[in-house]
C-alpha cells in the first residue's frame, strides 16, 4: 500500500507519499481498500498540530474516506468483505488501504458513490446535529448560516431547507452566495460588499424584516460572530459549529440577556461517542434523505490522491465551494 506520511506535523509541505506495509486488521478492525477521500478543515490543522486530537507520530491524515472492505477482523460480525463503507475515523484516508474500527463503518446502500459517500458523514452529522437536536429548528423559522458555501455550510442549507425553514446564507463573494441560491438558499449577503465592520448587521436586519433570525449557524468565528450575535431573534439559538476564520471570538454576555437567546456548543464528535444510538439513528435518517434526494454533498472538485498538496492548497486559500474529493 500507499499513504501520505507524516512524521513531523510542521505542515502540508512535510507530508511525503510513501510505500508501507499492507496491515492485517486486528479485533474489531477492517482493511478498506480506499476509492475517495474528502479534504475537511481538521485535515489541514491536525499536519499544522493544531489540532484537539494529536495522533501518535508518524501517521496517516485523511479523517473521512468510502471503499470497499477487503479483511475482516476477529469479532465484527455487521461487515463483510467486499462490502462498500463509508467511514469517519479521524485519521488515515489520505492513501489506498487503511484499517478503520468497524464499529464507525457506516454501510453503502445501492446508488451511494464513493465520491458522495466520502463527503457524507462529518458534513451532514455535524450540520443534522446543529439545527435538528441542538437548536430544535421548527418548520417556518429563519436561519442564518455563516460560511455558507464551504462543506458544512452547504450542508447545513439543504438541511434548514428539507426541515421547511428559511434560509439566509451568508458567504464570501458573488460566485459562492450564487453556489448557495442554487441549492436552495432563499436570500444571500455577500460579506465582501457587507464587512463584519460595517453593514453585516445591516444586511440581516433587511433580511429578516428587523426581526432577526431564529437560529445562526457560524463556523466561521472570528469577527463575524458578535456582529452575528448581536442581530439574532428573540429566543435565537446562535450555534457554535468552529472557527474557520482562525481566531476564538469572545461574545459580550449581556446579549444574550438582552434577547434571552441561547448560546449553543455543537460538537457532533462527542455525541456520536456519547449517544451512539441517537447518532446512529441520524445517520439512518440522512441516509434517508440522500435516497430522496433532499440532500445531495455539493462537489467542488476531485483530484487524484497524489495531488493532496494541490487540495491543500486549495483549502487553504478558500477556493474550495462545498466538498473537495481525492480519488484512487
Amino acid at each position: 500500500m500507499h499513504a501520505w506520511l507524516c512524521e513531523n506535523p510542521v505542515g502540508v509541505e512535510a507530508l511525503q507519499w510513501k510505500e508501507l506495509p499492507t496491515p492485517e486488521p486486528k479485533a474489531g478492525q477492517v482493511r478498506v481498500r480506499i476509492e475517495a477521500a474528502s479534504l475537511n478543515f481538521p485535515d489541514l490543522l491536525i499536519v499544522q498540530n493544531k489540532y484537539q486530537m494529536k495522533p501518535p507520530l508518524p501517521f496517516v491524515p485523511g479523517s473521512e474516506y468510502a471503499g470497499i472492505v477487503e479483511a475482516v477482523g476477529d469479532g465484527v460480525a455487521h461487515l463483510r468483505v467486499g462490502q462498500r463503507v463509508a467511514c469517519l475515523s479521524g485519521t488515515g484516508g489520505f492513501g489506498t488501504h487503511t484499517l478503520a474500527p468497524a464499529a464507525l463503518c457506516m454501510p453503502l446502500p445501492e446508488g451511494f458513490p464513493a465520491v458522495d459517500a466520502a463527503a457524507f458523514i462529518m458534513i451532514y452529522a455535524t450540520s443534522y446535529h446543529a439545527l435538528m437536536d441542538r437548536a430544535q429548528l421548527q418548520p417556518g423559522e429563519t436561519v442564518l448560516i455563516l460560511g455558507a458555501a464551504g462543506g458544512v455550510g452547504t450542508a447545513a442549507i439543504q438541511i434548514a431547507k428539507a426541515a421547511g425553514a428559511r434560509v439566509i446564507a451568508a458567504a464570501s463573494n458573488a460566485e459562492k452566495c450564487a453556489l448557495c441560491q442554487k441549492i436552495g438558499a432563499d436570500e444571500t449577503i455577500d460579506y465582501s460588499v457587507h464587512t463584519p465592520q460595517a453593514g453585516l448587521r445591516d444586511a440581516i436586519k433587511a433580511a429578516t424584516g428587523g426581526k432577526g433570525p431564529d437560529v445562526i449557524y457560524d463556523p466561521v468565528g472570528g469577527d463575524f460572530a458578535e456582529p452575528a450575535f448581536r442581530s439574532i431573534g428573540w429566543r435565537g439559538r446562535y450555534l457554535v459549529v468552529g472557527f474557520a476564520s482562525g481566531p476564538i471570538p469572545s461574545l459580550p454576555l449581556n446579549l444574550a440577556l438582552l434577547k434571552g437567546a441561547s448560546i449553543v456548543g455543537v460538537f457532533w464528535g462527542d455525541f456520536a461517542k456519547r449517544e451512539p444510538q441517537a447518532s446512529a439513528k441520524m445517520m439512518q435518517t440522512l441516509a434517508g434523505w440522500y435516497a430522496q434526494g433532499k440532500v445531495k454533498p455539493v462537489i467542488d472538485c476531485t483530484l487524484p490522491m497524489a495531488n493532496l498538496h494541490q487540495a491543500y492548497a486549495r483549502m487553504g486559500a478558500r477556493g474550495v465551494m462545498g466538498k473537495l474529493v481525492l480519488v484512487n
